[in-house]
């Protein structure tokens, strides 16, 4: 089931029928394809389009990543999925990208044309939805304290000011990585309060009641400390973890021991798998997130 395959096999392709992919390096542990797959079979039992539709999990090194797409793009594969690090160097590789996309610098999502790649980015559709969906909270008008200056927080930034978040305040703990994105972000903000603090010596002027949204990698270990103590930060009101293996990070063990509503990142990974499905098959990610979330946790385990 699932299979890895490689950039050989690739190159050998000659299935028939509508073909999907995931490229990543590493992409062992991706649970993409059985998310997706469920979603086709469920499609297909009422709808005979998607009977021939399948997702495949490709492990692709960077510097492969160009011979890669050319080659996806030859064999008229309908949709790819890019995952870590192949996100921000696809970007400039694509014929075009979405203009949602493109202050987020990185794409998620590729869907096939005659004269090229079309480029998009679903996760912060994706993070959107997921805090809707486990926290019952709307990004447009709440107050955001978010975790990291990375990619992943760039994107969720950008998805924040885009859905014109009441403030915005970034925690990095590196000061010069801070300081870039926020100059990243202030040609967006168009308005919108925000700024950024160390972890270690919050502001006092965090506003009350924020959602806190952790974008860094800090508890995929054990051994990892969390990004930040949340009974430094004014009475939080919710705790998202973009992580969701671990199920439960030492930042959402100390949001349960607070008494604090919580989730993790598992559905982010659905919600903004769903919308690359959407991209590709115009069923409304709506419609197939449900499916692709009980795939996603019989695939851990849970």
């Amino acid at each position: 089931m699932n299979p890895v395959l490689t950039l050989a096999d690739l190159a050998a392709w000659s299935r028939p029928g509508t073909s999907l992919a995931v490229l990543g390096h590493p992409i062992k542990h991706s649970i993409s394809p059985p998310m997706h797959n469920a979603a086709l079979a469920e499609l297909a039992r009422t709808d005979a389009r998607f009977a021939d539709w399948e997702y495949f999990r490709f492990e692709i090194h960077p510097d492969d990543l160009p011979r890669a797409l050319d080659l996806l793009h030859a064999k008229k594969f309908r949709g790819v999925n890019l995952t870590v690090p192949h996100k921000i160097i696809a970007f400039d590789r694509v014929a075009e990208v979405d203009p949602a996309a493109r202050p987020v610098g990185a794409v998620n999502t590729l869907r096939w044309s005659e004269r090229g790649w079309q480029g998009f980015n679903t996760d912060g559709y994706g993070l959107a939805a997921a805090v809707q969906a486990t926290l019952g909270r709307d990004l447009a008008g709440a107050h955001l304290i978010l975790l990291g200056a990375g990619g992943a927080a760039r994107g969720a930034a950008v998805e924040c000011l885009q859905r014109r978040c009441a403030s915005l305040w970034i925690a990095n703990r590196t000061a010069e990585t801070l300081q870039t994105l926020l100059a990243t972000l202030a040609p967006l903000a168009d308005g919108v309060p925000f700024g950024g603090f160390l972890p270690q010596t919050p502001s006092a002027d965090l506003p009350s009641g924020a959602l806190v949204i952790n974008a860094t990698s800090a508890g995929l270990r054990d051994t990892d400390e969390p990004p930040a103590d949340l009974t430094a930060l004014p009475n939080i009101a919710a705790v998202y973890d973009m992580i969701y293996n671990p199920p439960q990070t030492k930042l959402l063990r100390q949001a349960e021991f607070l008494g604090l509503p919580y989730a993790n990142g598992l559905t982010m990974l659905v919600h903004q798998g769903a919308k690359s499905l959407e991209h590709w098959s115009g069923i409304p990610a709506a419609q197939t997130a449900p499916t692709m979330l009980r795939a996603a946790r019989a695939a851990l385990g849970l």
